[in-house]
């Protein structure tokens, strides 16, 4: 998105300079990165951060307002409500495509948004290893100001272990070691000292959760959730039957509770009312159906990671809805051919991370990571057999 500095970048660049970047980057935790990961940063402009984050701060507004929870009660499912709820999330992830603004510039458009965790700790490792092995320019960051990195981990510990010891707190996730996200929980514990735990391995005495630490039981006091409901009702009977504790009520913190993971979601979206914000509307609630459905996407509001939506909308996709109060009509966005690169130009899509203490009246931004893409949408199935594609993170000018 700097001109001067992609062509820089890419004239420096060689496939030989990329294959010792890869082999540093999966030597950390050999096998653990099954994704692919993107052979550049995306460089972005001083001017193009201020509107990501003025976006995010004017959502933030909503989030914050006292009505709030009221506002989002029916986005939590009845039979997904865990006892002690928290008064707001400890995270927030905001997903924009970079897009054509109509004048020859880019801006931001949101594309999602969730109160759950992404990969935290795994964009520290991708840093470090980027500037390892590329040229990279001074007054560029992956961290958003006045964060770094020693800051930024300290924020991390902040925010997870809140005033518990690490091995007081848990990383939990369904077979942690079978996940593709796995290289954050590694990381996770390379930088905060705490385990990844699968809910199988729980221990419930009482109110009182225990797992095995090097053989020695011991109290979980925090839970840093990375289980999303969904893949568990997706599991075997057994493990099911075993969730069923996270119901109960129990002498643990959560980091986040599991409810802003709903709260904070696509349900927030037919809310916010923001430029760089697409129009969305529930599906129930539209008396009649836009006249140019084709520049619309149908979303369900309680699936994970694209499951279940419909990029080519008809009447017939709408009509055949059975529960319409559980879906969202989504303006499309049409992403920018940004980023240059040795064959086509590649599409980006930009996360920043969001990281709420207690106690704090608001959130704040500090880290980020990105997505580059050259097919239809972004993901792993639309961009087989393609370069320049992948998982990567933004520096952007400070």
């Amino acid at each position: 998105m700097t001109p001067s500095i992609r062509e820089q970048y890419n004239q420096a660049f060689t496939p030989e300079r990329y294959e010792a970047f890869l082999h540093d980057l999966q030597n950390i935790h050999p096998g653990a990165i099954e994704f692919r990961v993107a052979e550049t940063p995306v460089f972005v402009p001083r001017d193009f951060r201020d509107k990501l984050l003025a976006a995010c701060e004017s959502i933030v507004d909503t989030i914050v307002s006292p009505g709030f929870k009221e506002m989002t009660e029916k986005a939590i499912p009845d039979h997904l409500r865990v006892p002690n709820e928290d008064e707001h999330t400890d995270f927030i992830a905001f997903d924009f495509g970079i897009c054509e603004d109509g004048n020859g510039g880019y801006e931001p458009q949101l594309i999602e948004m969730q109160g759950f965790p992404s990969l935290f700790a795994y964009e520290i490792l991708l840093d470090d290893v980027v500037h390892r092995h590329f040229d990279i320019p001074g007054g560029y960051s992956s961290y958003l100001p006045p964060y770094d990195k020693s800051s930024y981990i300290q924020l991390l510990k902040d925010t997870i272990l809140g005033n518990h010891s690490p091995e007081h707190v848990i990383l939990l996730e369904l077979f942690p070691h079978q996940q593709k996200t796995r290289i954050d929980f590694y990381c996770t514990k390379d930088y905060l000292g705490i385990e990844p735990v699968c809910l199988t391995e729980l221990i419930k005495e009482g109110k009182e959760l225990f797992y095995l630490r090097d053989g020695v039981k011991t109290q979980v006091r925090r839970i840093y959730n990375r289980i999303i409901f969904d893949d568990l009702a997706q599991q075997s009977e057994e493990v099911q039957e075993k969730g069923k504790l996270l119901f109960e009520p129990l002498d643990v913190e959560w980091a986040p509770h599991p409810s802003w993971f709903y709260r904070i979601s696509k349900y927030t979206l037919p809310f916010i009312k923001h430029a760089y914000v697409p129009p969305t509307y529930f599906l129930d609630q539209l008396t009649e159906w836009p006249s140019d459905l084709e520049n619309y996407v149908l979303k369900p509001l309680f699936s994970f990671a694209g499951q279940g939506v419909v990029i080519d909308v008809t009447p017939a996709d709408l009509e055949a809805v059975k529960d319409p109060a559980n879906w969202i009509l989504q303006k499309k966005v049409k992403y920018a051919d940004v980023v240059i690169t040795p064959d086509e130009p590649a599409k980006a899509e930009i996360r920043l991370f969001y990281f709420w203490k207690k106690g704090a009246d608001r959130p704040v931004a500090a880290n980020n990571l990105a997505r580059l893409s050259k097919g239809k949408m972004i993901g792993v199935r639309y961009n087989k057999d393609k370069e320049w594609v992948g998982g990567t993170l933004c520096l952007f000018e400070s």
